[in-house]
């Protein structure tokens, strides 16, 4: 049986930006919180490094924007740099306020650590579960909120419109939910719809994300006629822990930061030969030395080593790095850490302006799955969460100042199965999802040609007829759902990467190896895009 719930504020997605979100306007209305997983099984919870922003006295939010502006290869927004590092001690100062336990020095201030491409000691961290720390935080005080409603494991499938429901005026009013618990798909209408999903990097074979990055709101948003910006811009993690069983497992940037030397098979170092800033240049740079050492090389891995380092100081400040490593044999206070690059972060997105709005009335982008100009061509490390923390806020104050405005919510029809059957062929979902991440990694990596790219389009082309066919005639699953979204992402990138004839940042062609005199962002176009006459990004 279908359900029908109506929420002032629906929100899919329960990491730092959406739960942020949801705590900024409890105490005006009632929200909605969907996950589609557990609550802390999306990004947030796995951060490591931390939040990056300007807390000590020789610091300043000049030098963040500079720094963010050069990670991003200068193709960032100005008023999204500005607006970010500007609110950003605000952000730490409302964290600690929800009870998260930042690491501090013996005098009580907190202990700031620097990672690549900052040139000033600004990451706030809980020791070296910055983000667990945060989720388990913000989730504590949403369940004690009695203005939120928490759904785990509720799955998004598309949004739902006044246009789609053939109405004037457009405007998005709910979405369609699967109940993964129940296999039923529910309705849940609200005037203020938040896209906080988080990115799309389980597109590629290796990756640091966890299953779930699978693109949803950038897929939900572009099917119901939004406009995406910059998804060509795929973050290569430079140093994931190389094991059989250490799934996704992330060496946190902060290891280079606090004096980790990457190493060669035979023990010699080597970013020197690719930048004068060596272990601590931004990601892209170092992402690519490794994967270009380990194809001359013919090696499965390279090494991070922190050895050299009194082993007290490895165990206090990489706790939760050093007992992973040591399930797997791996002792980082006596031996180096065989990495590899690995998918992590999803730089462009769903175009949203400086309070989250996308292009349709009643829609909110914040977070990874936002394209709102701060990361440019490339995110500087621990901007992500900054970044959920600051638009969040930005967002719920856009939403609070209208919530006396709500549009009534049209009639909506349930969602219709009658016309599809259980699949028996489930074997076909997982054989499409092997394919589509594997051409992607061997075709829309770290380093990109116009045949690769073709070649990726043609592929992504004939899965999509595969995957339509099935979502028509089968009942929605998580993976159909999850897949589906992905291969229109893969698309996204696919396009974005071809239209762009310039290497810039995390986007690097051998057909076009030198930059262009003009920054320009990509932009994509739905056919059903209906611009509503006021231009959002500016």
């Amino acid at each position: 049986m279908s359900k029908e719930f109506h929420y002032d504020v629906v929100i899919i997605g329960s990491g730092a930006a959406g739960l942020t979100l949801a705590l900024k306007l409890a105490d005006q209305c009632r929200i909605a919180v969907l996950s589609k997983g557990e609550l802390t099984a999306g990004s947030t919870y796995l951060a490591q490094g931390g939040i990056a922003a300007v807390c000590d006295a020789n610091d300043s939010t000049q030098s963040h924007f500079d720094d963010t502006m050069t990670a991003g290869g200068h193709l960032c927004r100005p008023g999204a740099v500005r607006q970010t590092v500007e609110g950003g001690r605000a952000a730490i100062n409302w964290l600690i306020e929800q009870g998260v336990p930042f690491t501090r020095d013996p005098d009580g201030a907190l202990h700031l650590t620097k990672e690549g491409g900052h040139n000033h000691r600004r990451v706030v961290h809980a020791a070296d579960a910055t983000g667990r720390a945060i989720s388990e935080s913000l989730i504590h005080q949403a369940r004690q909120h009695s203005n939120i409603d928490l759904f785990p494991h509720a799955i998004a499938i598309d949004l739902i419109t006044r246009r789609k429901l053939k109405l004037a005026d457009n405007r998005c009013v709910g979405a369609y939910v699967l109940d993964q618990r129940s296999g039923h798909v529910a309705t849940y209408l609200s005037p203020f719809v938040v896209l906080a999903t988080g990115g799309a990097s389980k597109a590629y074979l290796y990756t640091s994300n966890t299953d779930g990055a699978s693109g949803d709101g950038i897929a939900m948003a572009w099917r119901a006629g939004c406009r995406v910006a910059n998804l060509e811009f795929n973050q290569f993690h430079p140093t994931c822990l190389y094991h059989p069983q250490a799934k996704s497992f992330l060496i946190s940037e902060a290891v280079r930061g606090e004096g980790g030397r990457l190493l060669l098979p035979d023990g010699s170092r080597f970013m020197a030969n690719f930048d004068p800033r060596e272990e601590l240049a931004p990601r892209d740079v170092v992402a690519r030395a490794i994967d270009h050492e380990m194809k001359r090389l013919g090696c499965d891995c390279l090494f991070l080593d922190i050895s050299h380092k009194p082993a007290e100081f490895v165990r206090s400040h990489f706790p939760t790095i050093y007992a992973k490593c040591l399930e797997y044999g791996l002792d980082i206070t006596q031996q180096p850490i065989p990495v590899v690059p690995a998918a992590h972060y999803t730089c462009g997105g769903v175009m949203a302006d400086e309070h989250g709005r996308t292009d349709i009335p009643g829609l909110y982008a914040i977070g990874e799955t936002a394209f709102s100009g701060l990361h440019g061509a490339n995110r500087l490390a621990s901007n992500s969460l900054l970044e959920c923390i600051v638009f969040a806020s930005a967002a719920a104050n856009h939403i609070a100042s209208q919530l006396d405005q709500q549009p009534p919510l049209p009639t909506t029809p349930f969602w219709d199965e009658s016309q599809v059957t259980d699949s028996d062929e489930d074997v076909v979902i997982s054989h499409n999802w092997d394919e589509l991440r594997r051409f992607m990694w061997d075709y829309v990596g770290i380093v990109r040609t116009k045949k690769r790219l073709q070649r990726a389009l043609n592929r992504v082309s004939l899965l999509q007829q595969e995957i339509s066919d099935y979502y028509s005639n089968y009942k929605v699953t998580k993976d159909l759902i999850e897949l589906r979204n992905l291969a229109v992402v893969a698309e996204l990138i696919i396009r974005s990467a071809m239209r762009r004839k310039e290497s810039r940042g995390l986007h690097y062609t051998l057909n076009y190896p030198n930059l262009l005199p003009e920054q320009r962002d990509t932009l994509l176009t739905p056919h059903n895009y209906d611009w509503g006459g006021e231009e959002l990004i500016r």
